[in-house]
């Protein structure tokens, strides 16, 4: 590794310890590193660095010379991340200052052991589908960022009433769901808002999206798992004049005669795994399964 890039949203008082062991780690290898601009004025406003570094503005300013992006922060942060990273393949390892993510998988007390264990080649690569979102009419809002690695939700605006969802596989009708929304769920998304909504685990290497209706009037709706390969074509029935898309945490409102054509983007995202970490390590805590909380409970 000889150069990095360091991305952030926020910054909490809690989290310097943990930035300043990052850049501890950078600097001690000699690996040359690039902090996103927003996040490097918010670190110099709060008195954080005691030096200058060098920044970078955006996605054009990244290249393949990059060997690791860092994200510091929690899972909101790693899915922003991506709209910086996008098709340039350089892999993502998310360092959590919050609460333990299923993305942002490296807890505070082994930050430097985990970019130590990466150092080394001790980590393996996970790669994360994303999905590509094409409308028509056209959504200016989605003309250069119409991918998501999550999920795609489509969702009611503004009304009690329900919407409906025409769901279309591969041009087949499968059904028209009538439900405040519909989750089309990578399965680095079946953890997120689809997961919320009853919808299974799906391990980050499997090869399957979700489909999960929110509150769905009929309750035989279940949330069903389809193949990756699957094109999926959408058209929404609402009372309103307009629905919401979103696309992880972006969000834009539609005139209800638009048509969504969602299918698995050309390109993945890759997150770091350190040795010290796993997938389902995280979601067993993540999830507490197995634990007894019968005798934890707070008289």
């Amino acid at each position: 590794m000889k150069k990095a890039a360091i991305y952030g949203q926020s910054y909490a008082i809690s989290s310097k310890k943990e930035i300043h062991t990052l850049l501890k780690v950078l600097e001690k290898n000699n690996i040359d590193f690039y902090i996103e601009q927003q996040f490097y004025q918010l670190l110099t406003k709060n008195k954080v660095l005691k030096d200058t570094y060098n920044y970078f503005k955006s996605f054009n300013d990244l290249d393949s010379s990059f060997d690791i992006m860092f994200t510091v922060g929690g899972d909101g942060t790693f899915l922003r991340s991506v709209t910086h990273i996008r098709d340039l393949n350089i892999p993502i390892l998310g360092i959590n200052t919050g609460r333990l993510g299923f993305l942002a998988i490296v807890p505070k007390d082994v930050i430097e052991e985990s970019i130590e264990l990466v150092l080394k080649g001790e980590y393996t690569l996970q790669e994360r589908s994303l999905l590509s979102v094409k409308t028509t009419p056209k959504v200016a809002d989605f003309s250069e960022l119409n991918f998501a690695l999550n999920e795609v939700t489509i969702a009611k605006k503004n009304t009690t009433s329900m919407i409906g969802v025409k769901t279309y596989l591969n041009k087949e009708y499968l059904t028209n769901y009538w439900a405040d929304g519909l989750i089309i769920a990578t399965p680095t998304g079946s953890t997120g808002y689809s997961l919320s909504c009853n919808g299974p685990v799906v391990l980050p290497d499997s090869k399957n999206l979700v489909i999960t209706p929110i509150a769905p009037h009929n309750l035989n709706a279940r949330p069903m798992i389809i193949s990756d390969e699957t094109k999926i074509n959408l058209e929404v029935d609402s009372r309103e004049k307009s629905y919401l898309i979103s696309l992880d945490s972006r969000v834009t409102s539609v005139p209800k005669n638009t048509k969504i054509f969602i299918e698995k983007t050309s390109f993945t995202i890759k997150s770091i795994l350190p040795k010290n970490q796993s997938f389902l390590k995280t979601l067993r805590s993540k999830l507490l399964w197995g634990e007894d909380i019968r005798n934890k409970t707070n008289l």
